[in-house]
């Protein structure tokens, strides 16, 4: 008897200690706290991207650009034969989730965030940025970060004057320069 509870407390100590090891960064689910941005709803969505992924390791488009607060819809096509994934993330955490796949290569997960496609598949992320800067995304299957799958998402800043886009604001070195213009959108005048 006196094993036996022994025997599953191991299991039980080994599993609770080893979940947060094994779900690794972005299985957790929860993006909504992170810089990136956070699940999109459907409702809200104001475009639509296309990116095709193919067998010589590339995204196209590689380099997309948003604007703040914006929800995008990414239809993902897989035109190769082998599997492919789509990933939004920070550099520093898909590096972290592609070293987990190196180790876990069967690894199966549905984040927001990521949609995972066969030769031939289709699918699609739905995606709020709600900070401006830079965002990346890649493949992280085994061998597909390093060939140099990955690509990347230039969030642009929203208006100071009024947290919207508009023309008001020009971007020139990441620096907003208004020049004293009224905005568009909410009539006040912003100062430079």
């Amino acid at each position: 008897m006196k094993a036996r509870m022994f025997f599953l407390s191991l299991v039980l100590a080994s599993t609770v200690l080893a979940g947060p090891v094994l779900a690794g960064p972005g299985h957790s689910g929860d993006h909504a706290d992170q810089a990136i941005g956070k699940a999109g709803v459907v409702s809200a969505v104001t475009r639509t991207v296309n990116v095709d992924m193919a067998d010589d390791m590339r995204f196209n488009p590689a380099s997309i650009h948003v604007k703040q607060g914006e929800t995008v819809r990414f239809v993902v096509n897989n035109a190769g034969s082998v599997k492919h994934e789509f990933v939004l993330g920070s550099d520093a955490d898909l590096k972290q989730h592609y070293q987990q796949m190196m180790k876990h290569p069967e690894m199966e997960h549905s984040d927001p965030n990521m949609v995972t496609l066969a030769g031939g598949q289709s699918g699609e992320v739905i995606w709020q940025f709600t900070q401006a800067g830079k965002v990346d995304f890649a493949c992280l299957q085994p061998g597909h970060y390093d060939a140099g799958m990955k690509g990347s998402v230039e969030v642009e800043k929203k208006c100071g004057c009024c947290e919207k886009q508009c023309e008001c604001c020009e971007m020139q070195s990441g620096k907003k320069q208004c020049g004293g213009k009224q905005c568009e959108r909410s009539g006040q005048k912003k100062s430079s």
